[in-house]
């Protein structure tokens, strides 16, 4: 069976940093750091994120904890693809332009972006 990528909202995306940040979490844990929700939103979010499958509840014990079903990496992989078939046509070449046309990018990232490339032809010829 095939696993559908669900597209978290910027909010499930807040709530899934901390828990990428600071490992599993409870809904009170999760709140204290994010703040600006009141409790039951969080705990709303965090209960539609798990019938998502974007978190994992663990319900072992009186208070449940909750970790991120994939890890950082993935999910931002699965969101970059997204947005390349959405926004660019399919097309890397035009993301990668545009990010870097759209800020200022410090020497040292566009060094490490010239040596991923480097890389990725190397592997290509």
């Amino acid at each position: 069976m095939v696993k559908v990528f669900k597209q978290p909202t910027d909010r499930e995306l807040d709530i899934l940093r901390t828990l990428w940040e600071r490992g599993s979490c409870t809904v009170r844990q999760v709140h204290e750091v994010m703040g600006d929700t009141g409790y039951t939103t969080t705990l709303k979010l965090m209960q539609i994120m798990s019938e998502k499958g974007l978190v994992v509840r663990d319900e072992s014990q009186r208070t449940h904890i909750y970790r991120p079903a994939e890890d950082e990496a993935h999910t931002q992989g699965q969101l970059v693809g997204h947005l390349i078939d959405k926004a660019f046509g399919g097309s890397a070449k035009k993301l990668v332009i545009q990010a870097l046309a759209a800020n200022k990018v410090p020497a040292d990232e566009l060094e490490r972006v010239k040596k991923m490339l480097e890389k990725i032809e190397g592997k290509e010829k």
